[in-house]
């Protein structure tokens, strides 16, 4: 059991991390190395020896193995980002890199994605040094770089020019779930994810005719994107159940004593209240028009025209994905991959997910706990090059009209100490049982 240390360093590790401004525009500006130091010297302050690497300079990665008891299980990976997405300063409460601890609430960027599970990961490994506790099978913990654009200096550089560190490691453990989610009724219920839609990140680019904005031009490129783009915005994906999501629909609708009704889908969805939010994003693939760029004067019609796409295909999907993409840019404009990562799919009858889901109902036993699949992506997708199967458990109580979900990436992150304090004991119950 995480003993009072833990429950204050939890705190004290969150706080401190947030100071750390590893903020990741994009393009390569950040610098994850400072906050990489801080999780090391940490992780050999538990009796660990925590390796840095990087494959550009300051953008730092950490590993460290726990060796376990039984040397013929296999590995588990526990592992966090380090940096950050941007914050404005002028459209917080509270300086978003402050770590400000204020009633009962630690704020600032990164306080639920995610260094709030780094600090809960540091937590439970120097509370079991004190111990002198070994868990069962290895654990590896990694703390990466870059996870919130490329992932390409952070799991992505790990995975491909690292893997050794990572030998024997079959099942991985990350963010986003685990997580009170209150349905407005009075259920609380927690969702463990295992599944993630892949990532299609989209450039569409339409070439046409240059000439006078005064002229006739049926070869219009603004004209050809602009058609294209409407297609792709007004599109209605067909209905595509993963096993995941079929699991969480089943278990919801016996929840909420309603038909399973898979044929469907919308209208079981309708019949799910706030709960519905848990599934309706990965049901179908998707694909939303987010950026254009097209001409340089109002009176010249330009030669071509661009337009990013922020697209998302199901486990299984993506050949239909992309086909349909082909369907709806039609012949006059062309699309390829700006970013491409795979969907995941984690089984929810595997003896894992068992223990996740045991762990949490141990501290929240009026909660009840849910499958869902991620409607973005982690970390995740680049381990499992290395046969890792991907779970989300960050586990966290939260208190009723706390809407954590929109903490993500927005204004005012924060996370509530009682809810770190429930994480850490969450997640030192279920690593002891891994």
């Amino acid at each position: 059991m995480a003993d009072q240390q833990a429950l204050h360093e939890v705190v004290d590790f969150t706080s401190g991390l947030i100071r750390i401004d590893t903020t990741n525009r994009g393009g390569g500006d950040c610098q994850e190395r400072p906050a990489a130091e801080y999780a090391a010297e940490r992780l050999a302050g538990a009796g660990l020896e925590p390796v840095l690497l990087e494959r550009t300079p300051g953008r730092t990665n950490v590993v460290a193995r726990i060796e376990g008891t039984d040397p013929s299980a296999d590995a588990l990976l526990l592992h966090g980002h380090l940096d950050v997405v941007p914050a404005e300063t002028r459209d917080w409460s509270v300086h978003p890199f402050s770590g400000e601890v204020r009633d009962g609430v630690v704020w600032g960027r990164g306080a639920v994605d995610m260094k709030n599970m780094d600090a809960m990961i540091l937590a439970v490994v120097r509370a079991w040094a004190r111990e002198g506790f070994r868990p069962r099978r290895d654990i590896v913990v990694a703390f990466t770089a870059d996870e919130e654009a490329s992932a390409e200096d952070g799991s992505g550089f790990l995975a491909d020019h690292h893997p050794h560190l990572f030998e024997g490691c079959t099942e991985g453990v990350s963010e986003s779930g685990a997580f009170t989610f209150h349905d407005g009724s009075g259920r609380q219920l927690y969702p463990i994810a295992a599944g993630e839609r892949g990532t299609g990140w989209l450039k569409l680019t339409a070439r046409g005719r240059a000439g006078h904005g005064s002229k006739v031009n049926a070869e219009n490129a603004v004209t050809r994107l602009a058609a294209a783009v409407t297609r792709i915005g007004e599109y209605s994906w067909p209905t595509r159940l993963t096993p995941t999501v079929r699991a969480a629909l089943t278990e919801l609708a016996t929840l909420y004593g309603v038909e399973p009704d898979l044929g469907d889908v919308d209208a079981l969805l309708g019949k799910l209240g706030p709960a519905a939010q848990l599934v309706e994003a990965t049901v179908r693939n998707s694909a939303n028009p987010t950026m254009l760029d097209a001409g340089y004067k109002v009176n010249v019609i330009p030669g071509e025209a661009v337009a990013h796409i922020d697209g998302r295909h199901l486990a299984g999907h993506e050949d239909e994905f992309r086909a349909t993409l082909d369907d709806l840019t039609g012949p006059d404009v062309d699309w390829d991959f700006h970013h491409h990562e795979v969907a995941l799919q984690a089984p929810v009858d595997s003896p894992t997910y068992a223990k996740m889901r045991a762990a949490v109902e141990e501290f929240a036993p009026e909660g009840h706990v849910v499958p869902y699949c991620m409607s973005g992506g982690t970390d995740a997708k680049q381990f499992s090059r290395l046969g890792i199967t991907g779970y989300g458990f960050t586990p966290l109580k939260l208190p009723e009209g706390f809407d954590y979900q929109a903490l993500f990436h927005g204004v005012d992150e924060r996370v509530p100490v009682e809810a770190l304090h429930f994480g850490v004991r969450v997640l030192d119950r279920f690593l002891r049982t891994a």
